[in-house]
Formats: C-alpha cells, sequence, structure tokens
C-alpha cells in the first residue's frame, strides 16, 4: 500500500533477540555493507563539488555546497582519518571556502539558508589549522550580524530563516572553536530578542501561548518554521543556564504545554495552529521534528509527559515515516530516522536503535522504491548528503549529529 505521502512500512517491527542487533549494536554485515554505500557516494559527491562551487548560486548549508562542506568535514573526523580520500575531501573543502567568500553578504543572518553557515563553516576550519587571524576575522563577519538579530522587527524567529537559526550558528561555532570565541553576552541579546519577540506577538493578540511565534502569518509547529525549533535552540545547555532564559523557564515550559494540547489522536502534530490535517510527518513539519524538543524539555523539566509524547512520536514515525518525497533530511526518511536515534541515546532502548536501522536498510536501497527525486539531489537538507550524514550517524552510534540541528 502506497499513499500520496509515504510508503507502507512493511518491516516487522522490534522483537528481543533480533539478528540485526548483536549485543546493543548494529550486526558488523550492515556496517560493512553501510562503509561501502557511504565511500561510492561520497566519491559521487566529491565528483559534483567542483560544478557545484562553478554555478555560484547556492552556498547554504541547506541546498548548497556549505552543507556538503561540513558533511566532508565530519567524514574526515569519523571514518576518513587518513588516506588518498582525506586529501581528496580537504581539497573539496577548500574548493567550497573559497566560492562561498563571493556569496556572503552579510544580510541573511540563519545558519542553514544565510550567510552564517559559510562564515561557521570558515570559522571552524580556520580554528582547526590554527589560523588565529581568519577565526577573528570570521567571527567579526558573525558577530556584525547580531544589531540586526535584535533591531530588525521585520526578521523572523525560526530556524530556517531566522534569529534561532542565527543562535544556532553562534552556539557551533562556539563548541567547534572554544567558550571563548563567542561570548555569554552575545548568546543572552539574542535569546533576548527570541524572548521579546515571542512576548510582543503574544501581547498584541492576547493569545493563549505566553510565547508566539509566526512565519508568512502562520503559526508553524514544525523544527524548520515554528516552535519546535526554537524551543529546541533556547533550551541547549549553555543557553538554558542564561539568566536570560532562566527567567523566561515558566513561560516556556507553558507554551510547550500548548503545543502539547493540539496533537492529534495519532500522537503526530499539525503543522501549524488550526490545520486539521493529520498528513505531514517530516522533520520540517509533524512529529519527527517535535521528538529533539521534547526530550530536551524532558531533560531540563524533568516532566515525563514530554518523553511519553515523544515516544508517541516515534511510533507514528515507525508507521508513516518511509516518505515518497525521498531519503533526505528535511522531509524525507532520514530525517525521520534520526528521531529513533534520539531517543535510543535517551532511553537506550534497543527497538529505537532497531528502527533507526530499517530506515537505514531503506535508506541504502535509495532510488529503488519509486520516490521523487529532489530537486537539489546532492545536498544536505533534500539530497544525497543528508542522506550519507544519517547512515554514518547510525554506524558510529554515537550522540547523533543532525548538521544544522543537533550540536556536535
Amino acid at each position: 500500500m502506497t499513499s500520496n505521502r509515504y510508503i507502507e512500512n512493511t518491516f516487522p517491527d522490534y522483537v528481543p533477540g533480533c539478528d540485526c542487533l548483536q549485543g546493543g549494536k548494529i550486526s558488523t554485515g550492515f556496517v560493512k555493507k553501510a562503509k561501502v554505500w557511504i565511500k561510492q557516494n561520497i566519491e559521487t559527491l566529491l565528483v559534483h563539488i567542483p560544478h557545484f562551487c562553478s554555478e555560484e548560486s547556492d552556498s547554504s548549508v541547506y541546498t548548497g555546497t556549505t552543507g556538503v562542506a561540513f558533511l566532508l568535514l565530519r567524514l574526515m573526523d569519523t571514518i576518513y582519518k587518513e588516506g588518498e580520500l582525506n586529501e581528496q575531501l580537504t581539497k573539496a573543502i577548500n574548493l567550497v571556502l573559497e566560492s562561498s567568500k563571493k556569496a556572503i553578504r552579510g544580510k541573511r543572518i540563519s545558519f542553514l539558508c544565510g550567510d552564517a553557515g559559510p562564515l561557521a563553516l570558515a570559522a571552524i576550519i580556520a580554528h582547526r589549522r590554527g589560523d588565529s587571524r581568519k577565526v577573528a576575522a570570521c567571527l567579526d563577519s558573525l558577530t556584525s550580524m547580531l544589531d540586526r538579530c535584535c533591531n530588525d522587527d521585520n526578521l523572523p524567529d525560526e530556524m530556517l530563516y531566522g534569529r534561532s537559526g542565527y543562535l544556532h550558528s553562534l552556539l557551533l561555532v562556539r563548541r567547534c572553536c572554544g567558550a571563548a570565541s563567542i561570548s555569554d553576552a552575545v548568546l543572552e541579546k539574542v535569546c533576548h530578542a527570541i524572548l521579546d519577540s515571542g512576548y510582543k506577538l503574544a501581547r498584541s493578540d492576547r493569545s493563549r501561548i505566553p510565547l508566539k511565534y509566526i512565519w508568512h502569518n502562520k503559526e508553524y509547529l514544525g523544527a524548520a518554521h515554528g516552535y519546535f525549533g526554537i524551543f529546541f535552540t533556547i533550551l541547549q545547555p549553555e543557553v538554558v543556564r542564561l539568566p536570560v532564559i532562566q527567567s523566561a523557564l515558566s513561560d516556556i515550559k507553558e507554551s510547550i504545554d500548548v503545543l502539547l494540547s493540539l496533537r492529534f489522536p495519532s500522537g503526530n502534530f499539525p503543522s501549524s495552529y488550526g490545520n486539521t490535517s493529520d498528513r505531514l510527518v517530516q522533520w520540517c513539519h509533524g512529529s519527527p521534528g517535535a521528538v529533539d524538543a521534547l526530550t530536551r524539555a524532558y531533560e531540563v523539566f524533568e516532566d515525563s509527559r514530554y518523553l511519553e509524547a515523544a515516544e508517541r512520536c516515534c511510533d507514528v514515525i515507525w508507521q508513516r515515516g518511509l516518505l515518497q518525497k525521498g531519503y533526505g533530511t528535511c522531509h524525507g526518511t532520514a530525517g525521520n530516522g534520526y528521531s529513533f536515534l534520539t531517543m535510543y541515546q535517551m532511553k537506550k532502548n534497543e527497538k529505537h536503535l532497531y528502527r533507526a536501522l530499517k530506515f537505514g536498510e531503506w535508506c541504502l536501497d535509495c532510488g529503488k522504491h519509486g520516490c521523487r527525486t529532489p530537486d537539489r539531489p546532492f545536498s544536505l537538507y533534500e539530497g544525497l548528503a543528508g542522506t550519507v550524514n544519517f547512515i554514518v550517524d547510525l554506524i558510529q552510534q554515537e550522540k547523533p549529529n543532525f548538521i544544522g540541528y543537533h550540536l556536535p
């Protein structure tokens, strides 16, 4: 059975003692197959990198060259730490760094779809190479966006284009380049702008929710444009301890409780407030984007309802998460598979690792299910690079690193 959104999941669900998991680890047979698949597809990406860079049309993390470069950088740290392929990865990243210089204008501030993404990559690479002057220049350009973040009333607060996306950039650089690279004072100003925006909008229309956020005149719930992406970001460990967030924790919690009340009987979430269609199950809209925010809320507030809601989300994803749209991370099967990895790290329940493995098996057979070909078939959020990143996380079995959303 196939719907217009997803393909029926015919995998048997988890039972203890299944052959594909051995002592809480994925079978060596799958790992070997996955590594061959990764190498083949990385070589495909490397062939296309010069063409991507020559076009100079998209340097973004979301669908452009910088997203692919972040994946290559990660592979250098995990699977290909030495050898000829590592050298090829280095050359490809250098090419991306050169091409992205021409695209940065300093006007779009978010990580995924703005200039902050290429600047963050440049800062991280410069830090690894010991180029302190380059690091300082990148940090100056990145923090120069702070004024717009705090003072542009037309700027949204969501992940893809808004303040939360800018905050993610700052947090990523801070984690990769050290706490001294981005001060608490800078983080505090961004968080104040995000909270102030939410409070103002809630007051202006006497909202039922303490912190209200909209994008294109809709209250989106999902990770890309809505509440879950915003709350996941401002509840990160180095952010949640800031005085400005501490003072707003009760309102953040109450806002998340309002979101819980909007769930469908299935356990899925609507794409936006007032939407009555229980149809979208993808990272950008629906349950997959909620799982990380709910598990983080559980860690902060120690309220078991959030973990229970995340479990329900995972059941929805298992049932409806093999997507017709393809194998990418934003609205594809790989992005949905990350929910299981998050839950496995949280609860160490083999059921979640098994489900992630089955979604991984599906992704290794990409192109064989009649799914759509995305507009940017090699990109991090729509295409092949994101699928590779998911498979890397699956076989590494460490804390998942959904590039552009999770923080390493």
